[in-house]
């Protein structure tokens, strides 16, 4: 149940005209009170005796009967209570019941003999119900609504439990200002899928992805063709700015514009540049020539380095300070939104939509400290410059590798915001994990099959031989890899990494150690992606050799490997063989 308290207005009229109204698009239906604070309200909708004029000035009388100069200039309060889709259709007296504990919760009418406001509660549809009052108290003082919205949430979290309706995540405040009914009809006429709150809070996410300076910035959100105006102090210095769409105007044809700060909390000018502020200055700043340069691989080799960041991050957010944390967060958003970006076709809509769940996990009242976070950041600034990525050979499996790690990387968010009571957050991080997951599928579907073909095709000797790897490695794992129909593309890895010199036992056994697999559908996936990304072999396996009949290596031969690969560490990032 979502209440939405408005700005207060000016016109009680205006808004009871709209309420009584067939809307603007003829979906209200039979308007009427289904509450009001003296349970006797003429009723327009219901009463052919009642007008409008008779609900406005019993609703205006107090108002009125201050001195003109005492009358609040704002005195029109309004909030709709909602319902969530697929909840029960309530009847007129539930919902009055909600109306009155939502005007006690709020201070409009606290009740028990205490002096209240004038207020009704209107019923246009079967999903909510509108609450109309006046700000000014009987006795002729101002309500005490101080943070209403904030108490009609609070009252509404224990309406849903008393009626068993859906229980809304509490929030902190730190969401994002959902979209006016008003922008939302307005979308609705002009045809358009979202608000254009909603567009550009996207685009704005999408331009600050890695982004290292304001000019670097300010070019992005021009060259995704919106409208931008900078608010400068006396000084020169710039203090904020302000977005718009280019088809997106008022009634006098103007664009209509939105400061950073009103798209979401992290996107004022102040708090970006804090993304910034702890990147390393002295980096090379790639040009799109430089990108265009690096060939066909750039798309790949920055999914590789985010896969890697990823990895590294996990430990972060489970072990880290709950400030650096919280950067690491922040900046798996920017990864998600740089991905994105960039992906191929049969995976944007999916990576798009888990980028835009996870923006309200990337805030919590925990403040990110920034500068931990620049690998990361790195990694979503080396996305935009590869640019977008083919989809198939290299491009396509290692896009596959990097959404793998940025699951487990966004389900460590979801236990972090958890652990914290961030309910919000928590929920929008798990959202966001199964849009991963999703696009995961499409994405590892065609590498993972030339891998599982290259692991049927190994010789009986050489599958044998996988299989006692494995059980050496993993024997608490073995039997449940060895079910699953991943293992064969996990014994070509398997086979891939002898071939090029490394020792399976260690990279399987890296691969799992202080990692979580809970949440994996696959562990044999999972681990091919892993020892790929730790052995640094391609992820697109079409054109390596086929295996022979000899090759690997035998127990004391892996034994000696294990003794002498260099940089071994336990629980660290993959430490035999090149890595990324």
């Amino acid at each position: 149940m979502i209440p939405s308290v408005n700005d207060p207005g000016d016109r009680t009229i205006g808004l009871l005209a709209y309420l009584y109204g067939p809307g603007k698009h003829e979906e209200h239906t039979d308007p009427h009170l289904v509450a009001s604070f003296d349970n006797m309200s003429p009723d327009p909708g219901r009463d052919p005796n009642a007008t409008l004029k008779d609900l406005q000035q019993l609703l205006d009388q107090p108002v009125m009967a201050l001195p003109k100069h005492a009358r609040p200039a704002k005195h029109v309060w309004h909030t709709s209570v909602r319902t969530a889709p697929g909840d029960r259709t309530l009847s007129d007296e539930e919902w009055a019941g909600i109306a009155r504990r939502i005007v006690a919760a709020t201070g409009i009418d606290p009740g028990n003999g205490q002096p209240g406001c004038r207020w009704v509660a209107v019923r246009h549809a079967d999903d909510h119900i509108h609450i109309v009052a006046t700000l000014v108290r009987e006795d002729g003082l101002r309500p005490d609504d101080f943070r209403s919205g904030a108490r009609a949430q609070a009252e509404a979290r224990l309406i849903e439990k008393e009626l068993g309706l859906h229980e809304v995540a509490p929030g902190d405040g730190t969401a994002a200002q959902r979209p006016t009914s008003a922008e939302r009809h307005k979308a609705a006429r002009q045809g358009r899928e979202r608000t254009a709150r909603e567009e550009l809070r996207e685009t704005v996410r999408r331009a600050v992805a890695g982004v290292r300076s304001e000019e670097e910035f300010f070019d992005r959100l021009a060259g995704a063709g919106l409208l931008i105006r900078k608010r400068t102090a006396p000084s020169g210095d710039l203090l904020g700015y302000k977005v718009a769409l280019p088809d997106d105007r008022n009634r006098d044809g103007e664009p209509v514009f939105y400061p950073g700060a009103r798209l979401a909390p992290d996107l004022s000018l102040p708090r970006i540049r804090e993304r910034w502020s702890g990147d390393a200055q002295d980096a090379p700043v790639p040009r799109p020539e430089d990108a265009a340069r690096t060939g066909p691989s750039a798309p790949a080799a920055a999914r590789r380095r985010t896969a890697s960041a990823a990895w590294q991050a996990m430990l972060v957010i489970e072990h880290g300070d709950d400030a650096v944390a919280a950067a690491h967060i922040a900046a798996a958003g920017e990864i998600l939104d740089a991905l994105a970006k960039t992906s191929a076709a049969h995976t944007r809509r999916e990576l798009r939509e888990a980028a835009m769940a996870f923006e309200r996990a990337s805030r919590s009242h925990v403040r990110a400290v920034r500068g931990h976070d620049r690998v990361l950041r790195q990694a979503a600034r080396d996305l935009v410059h590869g640019g977008p990525a083919l989809g198939r050979g290299e491009d396509g499996a290692s896009t596959a590798m990097a959404i793998d790690m940025l699951f487990f990387l966004i389900t460590a968010a979801a236990h972090w915001h958890a652990k914290k009571g961030h309910a919000q957050q928590a929920a929008a991080a798990e959202r966001a994990a199964e849009y991963l997951r999703s696009a995961y599928q499409e994405a590892a579907a065609g590498p993972l099959g030339v891998l599982y073909q290259r692991g049927r095709r190994l010789n009986r000797p050489l599958l044998q031989r996988q299989t006692v790897v494995l059980r050496e490695a993993l024997p608490g794992l073995a039997e449940q890899i060895l079910a699953e129909p991943g293992w064969y593309a996990l014994a070509a890895t398997i086979a891939d990494a002898e071939a090029a010199g490394h020792d399976p036992v260690v990279l399987l056994s890296d691969a799992v150690e202080r990692r979580e697999l809970d949440t994996a559908e696959s562990v044999s996936d999972v681990l091919v992606w892993r020892m790929r990304r730790m052995a640094d072999l391609p992820a697109d396996a079409s054109e390596l050799p086929a295996y022979g009949t000899t090759g690997g290596s035998s127990p004391k031969r892996r034994a000696a490997a294990r003794a002498s690969a260099p940089g071994r560490r336990r629980g660290g990032e993959g430490t035999v063989g090149k890595t990324r």
